[in-house]
């Protein structure tokens, strides 16, 4: 049974998507792939952290959340300038 045109639409459609990803991939070190997860795993942490924030009502509580906040900002910006 022969093929329609949404077929190979599709199929060209998957073959450029593949090739595009290859294009995207960085040629990354081991080094950097590492810092690469460190900086999103901080920024994963950073974010809920700003999250709690916003409901914390203890001021103990939300300066210990400052605090946390504040390390996790010095700590991104270490693995920034360490590039």
């Amino acid at each position: 049974m022969a093929r329609g045109w949404e077929s190979k639409s599709v199929e060209d459609q998957q073959a450029e998507a593949v090739q595009n990803q290859d294009k995207k991939r960085e040629h990354l070190t081991p080094a950097e792939v590492a810092r690469k997860k460190q900086l999103e795993g901080i920024g994963l942490s950073r974010a809920n952290v700003a999250k709690q924030l916003e409901s914390a009502s203890n001021p103990r509580h939300r300066q210990m959340l400052q605090d946390a906040l504040a390390e996790l900002d010095r700590r991104i910006e270490a693995l920034q300038t360490s590039v």
